[in-house]
């Protein structure tokens, strides 16, 4: 009877030991790519201070992470790569309006492994392939086209582009040198390695400006955990590793 006994108290013990990690909240973000190393910088930092939060985190081409919401795939936070993926998803009241706040900038610039003396958008017509990120799911290469049209050149690079699946993948092509270069973003470029570099940045008047608007969605909203972590994106700790990585906050 007392081993019986021993046995029941050493399982409650146990069941009471594991039951915060069983009840730890669970935060879902779907990030745009070029934020990754940003993101999990903030939540490892965040989660030093808070080891009752899990992330699940999913980086990806800010329209796919968009389609991937609409679709039902859990999602308490969405930072995209632009706004317009973020007003897709307010039209359809799948973010909360009241919590769209812009979380940082950043620029667009051409970076490649060419030997051909490239200063500009014009002269990336002696170029025989350019690495953008598809138009119609990422922001960077909405932003590229947006560029190409603004300085006259879009026909001229009609047959020298290569689409990627987001700004990672065209940075990829371009320091393996698949490529003679591509348009990313400048924080993007900044973590090339020895064999690309950055040859010259689009000037933003070709372009809107990137900007990376963040938001809580719907199910998000209804997780205080989830707002406490919203507030936490815009201190000035979350600022202070934004520009550590390039991204200009104001």
């Amino acid at each position: 009877m007392r081993t019986i006994i021993k046995t029941l108290s050493l399982a409650l013990a146990v069941s009471l030991f594991l039951v915060p990690a069983a009840f730890a909240a669970e935060l879902n973000l779907s990030v745009a790519a070029s934020l990754k190393e940003v993101i999990n910088d903030l939540t490892a930092e965040y989660g030093k201070k808070n080891p009752g939060i899990a992330f699940q985190k999913n980086y990806g081409a800010s329209g796919a992470l968009a389609k991937q919401i609409e679709q039902g795939a859990p999602s308490d936070l969405f930072i995209s790569a632009n706004r317009e993926w973020m007003d897709y998803l307010k039209e359809r009241k799948l973010v909360e309006p009241a919590t769209i706040g812009t979380f940082a900038y950043n620029a667009l610039v051409f970076a490649g492994t060419t030997k051909q003396p490239v200063a500009g958008l014009k002269d990336l017509a002696k170029l025989q392939k350019i690495a953008i990120g598809s138009p119609k799911s990422v922001p960077a290469g909405e932003y590229a086209v947006e560029s190409f049209k603004a300085a006259g050149v879009e026909k001229d690079l009609a047959g020298k582009l290569v689409m990627a699946k987001d700004v990672r993948e065209a940075m990829k092509y371009a320091e393996l040198g698949e490529v003679d270069g591509a348009l990313v973003y400048r924080t993007d470029a900044l973590l090339l390695g020895k064999h690309a570099k950055i040859l010259f940045t689009v000037p933003e008047g070709l372009h809107d400006r990137v900007t990376y608007p963040l938001a809580l969605t719907v199910t998000g909203a209804k997780k205080p955990e989830a707002r406490e972590f919203l507030r936490f994106l815009s201190s000035a700790e979350a600022r202070k590793v934004l520009e550590k990585y390039g991204f200009a906050v104001k």
